[in-house]
C-alpha cells in the first residue's frame, strides 16, 4: 500500500470512529432547542457532555496511534499513550485496561505500533474482557505485547492477514487502518508481528524490535 492510500484509509478510521460521538452531540443541540422540560434538558446536557469527551478521547488516541503527536523528537510519553488508550477503552467499553509499559518514554515508532495493536485487540473483545498492554526493554531489543482474554474475541481474517503479511484480499475498510499501519511500523523498525492461534480463547500479540 502506497502512502497516498493509506492515509486515506486512516482518515477513513477516523471519519468513521467520530461519526457516532459527533452524531450525538447535533441530536442533543437539536433536542436542546426544542425542550423546555428542566428533567429533560438536564438529560440532554448529560448526553452533550458524554459525546463531548468520547469525541475528545478519540481524538487523543488517534493524535497519538496515526498522528504526529509528541512533536519531532523520537521518543513519546507513555503516560500520554496509557491516558489515551484508558480514554478509548473506558468503563462504557467493558474492557478491564492494564498497563505494563516500565519507564517515561518510548522510541515513537513503538508507541503508535502498541497503540494500534491494543487497538485491534480491544476491538476483538466484542464482549468485552480484559486488555493488557506491556513493554520489556533491552540494550539490544525492545519486546511490545497485548493480551486480550474475554468470552468471545473475534479478530477478522482479513485484519489478520494484514498484520503479518502486508496485505489482503478483498475490499480494504476503515477498521484495518490500524492494521496497516501496525505492519508497516513493525517492518520499518526490522522486526515482525506474531500472532496466536485465531481459535484461542485468548489473543496475543507480540513483537521485537531491535533497538537503533
Amino acid at each position: 500500500m502506497n502512502a497516498v492510500d493509506l492515509a486515506s484509509l486512516l482518515c477513513s478510521r477516523l471519519c468513521h470512529d467520530l461519526m457516532s460521538p459527533v452524531g450525538a452531540l447535533n441530536n442533543g443541540i437539536e433536542l436542546m432547542a426544542d425542550e423546555t422540560d428542566p428533567e429533560m434538558r438536564e438529560k440532554c446536557l448529560e448526553l452533550l457532555s458524554e459525546s463531548a469527551r468520547a469525541s475528545a478521547n478519540k481524538l487523543k488516541f488517534f493524535r497519538l496511534a496515526f498522528g504526529a503527536a509528541g512533536g519531532f523528537g523520537d521518543s513519546i510519553d507513555t503516560h500520554e499513550a496509557q491516558a489515551a488508550l484508558e480514554g478509548v477503552f473506558g468503563p462504557e467499553r467493558r474492557i478491564e485496561l492494564g498497563w505494563m509499559v516500565p519507564g517515561d518514554h518510548l522510541p515513537k515508532g513503538a508507541v503508535k505500533l502498541l497503540l494500534n495493536l491494543a487497538m485491534l485487540a480491544g476491538d476483538a473483545l466484542v464482549r468485552g474482557g480484559r486488555l493488557d498492554v506491556g513493554a520489556e526493554s533491552s540494550d539490544e531489543m525492545l519486546e511490545l505485547v497485548i493480551r486480550a482474554e474475554g468470552p468471545r474475541i473475534l479478530l477478522d481474517p482479513t485484519l489478520r492477514q494484514t498484520l503479518l503479511g502486508g496485505k489482503a484480499d478483498g475490499t480494504v475498510e476503515p477498521r484495518a487502518a490500524g492494521a496497516w499501519l501496525a505492519h508497516s511500523l513493525a517492518a520499518e523498525a526490522g522486526g515482525s508481528i506474531r500472532l496466536s492461534d485465531p481459535a484461542e480463547a485468548v489473543l496475543m500479540m507480540g513483537v521485537t524490535l531491535p533497538r537503533r
